[in-house]
């Protein structure tokens, strides 16, 4: 493992970024952030030739305090892996759990689940038999293989057909039921995507759309979508220019909760967390009137209706990030979570901290990624343990020799 000071991080490589999948960014020039004291710390670097590389998805967390996640290619067929970190002690261990490029699809970007059984439930954004994608689930072999790297056997739950039920489904979420939730972002009947479900049945799993978003100004949605204590299903898409936040009642009706102007933000990409108040927060990637580099925004239950609250507009280009591909987290305080994947202190991303205050919302920049061994671009959200401590990947850079720009897994201690 690498630790790393935030209070005085080393000095950047300036060689250029490798790009990354969905999006190109380019470099600017940016003023220098001062962080507060904590501890980063490097768990696992990517490129040895054998672990995949460029980690897009994040890690999820169990109740052991393991570390599950995914690269989006390498891995020997190139298409991607899952893996699993296991702490012991001041060391984590780092550990194949699949290949992916088979029946149960390739290129997993979107972030793991862990079910109450302890298997993992994710998506392929490609392969299966009908190429659109597939959601598995991945559990170890019911005999003993004799080895500490047993691969984790796949079941393909479902497989997209772009045409009929959508294509490339990134984020999964489970309500309160048990039931699967996600989104895929293109294909589907409409051509803009879909919002489906899962339905545990005994041994099998029923699919069934919520939504194909016929004759309503909304899809795309990349972030998948979660659900209230009722059962509701909210989320937002970018197909209606520059975006819409909605909801699917428990009827079906879709309603639009908020379409966003540009001031406010552009281009929802991300996910969608809720507090226990059912408060929503998202992301936008652009826009916000401070240098276009994204919002943080927030839409309270209010008198039937629905109020959209603009908590933090990024300053992109000259300050503090641009926002990435993930949604964010929030821990037991209210505190929210995220990170950045351009800018910062050293053009390559950062993690940030929103905590709630009287008179508003206080950013703290938590850490600026080097483009070093730290890594760079992060594109994921982060997960909290009970200590309090962070944990996400960035989809680049660190210090393996091969691929050049492979990513990390990383800590941040309080």
């Amino acid at each position: 493992m690498t630790r790393f000071d935030a209070a005085s991080p080393p000095i950047r490589n300036r060689g250029a970024v490798t790009a990354v999948v969905l999006f190109t960014t380019a470099l600017f020039m940016i003023m220098p952030a001062h962080l507060p004291a904590q501890t980063f710390t490097v768990l696992h670097t990517f490129g040895n030739g054998t672990d995949g590389y460029e980690p897009l998805s994040g890690v999820t967390l169990d109740a052991f305090g393991n570390l599950y996640g995914t690269t989006t290619f390498g891995g020997g067929s190139g298409s991607g892996i899952a893996y699993k970190l296991t702490p012991h002690g001041s060391t984590w261990t780092y550990s194949v759990l699949h290949h992916f490029g088979g029946s149960e699809g390739a290129l997993p970007i979107g972030k793991l689940l862990v079910g109450r059984d302890g298997s993992l439930y994710g998506t392929a954004t490609y392969g299966g038999t009908g190429q659109g994608g597939t959601v598995f689930n991945l559990r170890p072999s019911p005999s003993r293989c004799g080895s500490v790297q047993c691969e984790w056997g796949a079941t393909v739950l479902h497989n997209f057909y772009p045409s009929a039920d959508g294509r490339g489904p990134e984020g999964l979420n489970f309500d309160l039921a048990g039931n699967i939730l996600g989104a895929a972002p293109d294909g589907g009947p409409t051509g803009v995507g879909t919002v489906f479900k899962l339905t545990r049945s005994q041994n099998s799993w029923n699919f069934s759309l919520l939504t194909d978003f016929r004759g309503i100004p909304a899809g795309s949605v990349y972030g998948g979508v979660i659900a209230d204590a009722a059962g509701d299903v909210f989320g937002a898409g970018y197909n209606t220019y520059p975006g819409t936040v909605f909801e699917i009642t428990g009827s079906g009706q879709v309603q639009i909760l908020h379409q966003f102007l540009g001031g406010d933000g552009l281009d929802p990409f991300y996910g969608l967390t809720m507090d226990a108040a059912g408060n929503v927060f998202g992301l936008t990637a652009f826009g916000g009137g401070r240098g276009e580099g994204g919002t943080v925004y927030e839409l309270s239950p209010s008198g039937g209706g629905w109020t959209f609250n603009l908590v933090y507009s990024f300053r992109g280009i000259v300050n503090n990030g641009v926002i990435g591909s993930a949604s964010l987290s929030m821990d037991a305080a209210g505190n929210l979570y995220g990170t950045t994947f351009g800018n910062g202190a050293y053009d390559y991303g950062t993690v940030f901290k929103l905590t709630p205050s009287e008179n508003g919302w206080i950013y703290t920049d938590l850490h600026d990624f080097t483009g070093g061994a730290d890594g760079c671009t992060p594109w994921s959200d982060v997960v909290i343990d009970s200590r309090g401590s962070l944990y996400g990947t960035a989809s680049a850079c660190g210090s393996a020799p091969y691929p050049p720009s492979a990513g990390t897994v990383w800590e941040i201690a309080p």
